[in-house]
């Protein structure tokens, strides 16, 4: 008796070992019965919240899936507009389980990489019909903030047309990200069981020949615009310049005027002192005019004068009347 207890009371162990299971923090636990889900009476899958668990043992097999949020970083692919212009968008979307039983079943067996490759081709699909039916220009850009647009003065002015139709646009990139959101949801949960918890376009780019061509179209406004305010310059400094040099001559006319009255009226002066001095002693004064005369003529060793003697000039000079 006591030799069949041993293996029974292993055995009784090892089952009992086999009948209880432990799901982790952070997910969740559906038994397998037979190749089916087990579920309760309201005909819902069985879900086994974290912490420790029983099952039949032989009869049933565990398995346990994630469920917290999970990113499904999709690759880039090619887009193409209402304008037959194409586009590459790199988007990702966040997701998590909701219905694991659904999910299990769907995804064979609960593989990530199925669930996630049915989910991209979801998204791909109301993504390209939305993309299909916009512009370039409303795709890249936001909704249009009004309330936070500057308020140009007379010195601010629009350059370009582009600008101007920047300015027009009223973009539907987050239209499109919740309409992609709202598009897949359903389907998602009914198709696979799982919540589609955002959705995002997290980078928009052209191909390289249409990059290319935009750039240089950038380019060549970007150099209109340079080559007018350049012209505006010049303008306004021939206009500097000409309102300087009219300043210059003014003020230089003003003051050759001023200094030819003054030197009128100053010479007018000296007319005037010298004809009341002649007026006092006219011997003095021709006397005093011929020592300037004589220091005027004789400043310069090397000149040469060639005059007669007797004429007025020397009159100072050869009579002793003249000397005193």
């Amino acid at each position: 008796m006591r030799k069949l207890m041993i293996p029974v009371l292993v055995v009784a162990l090892a089952l009992m070992l086999m009948s209880v299971f432990v799901i982790p923090e952070g997910e969740r636990g559906i038994v397998i019965r037979f190749g089916r889900v087990l579920k309760d009476n309201n005909d819902i899958s069985r879900i086994h919240e974290p912490g420790l668990h029983f099952k039949l043992p032989l009869f049933d097999r565990v398995k346990t899936l994630d469920a917290r949020i999970q990113t499904m970083d999709g690759r880039s692919d090619r887009f193409v507009t209402s304008e037959k212009k194409d586009v590459i968008i790199d988007t990702y979307v966040k997701w998590r389980i909701e219905d694991f039983g659904q999910y299990y079943l769907a995804t064979g067996g609960g593989n990530a990489l199925t669930a996630e490759a049915l989910l991209e081709r979801k998204v791909t699909d109301v993504l390209r019909s939305e993309i299909g039916s916009r512009e370039i220009k409303q795709i890249v850009s936001g909704p249009r903030n009004k309330d936070v647009l500057p308020e140009a003065d007379d010195t601010e002015v629009v350059t370009t047309e582009a600008a101007k139709e920047a300015l027009e646009i009223d973009g539907e990139r987050d239209q499109i990200m919740s309409e992609v959101l709202v598009g897949t949801r359903d389907s998602a949960m009914k198709d696979l069981g799982v919540e589609i918890v955002d959705f995002r376009m997290k980078k928009i780019n052209l191909p390289d020949n249409i990059s290319d061509s935009i750039y240089k179209r950038m380019r060549a406004e970007r150099e209109s615009v340079a080559r007018k305010h350049r012209s505006q310059g010049r303008e306004k400094a021939e206009v500097i310049r000409a309102q300087a040099e009219l300043e210059v001559a003014t003020v230089l006319a003003e003051a050759d005027r001023t200094a030819r009255v003054t030197r009128g009226d100053a010479d007018a002066e000296a007319a005037k002192i010298y004809s009341d001095v002649y007026s006092k002693d006219p011997e003095f004064y021709g006397f005093l005019r011929s020592l300037q005369a004589y220091e005027a003529s004789f400043s310069d060793k090397s000149d040469i004068l060639v005059l007669d003697p007797k004429t007025d000039f020397f009159q100072y000079m050869n009579t002793s009347k003249g000397a005193q």
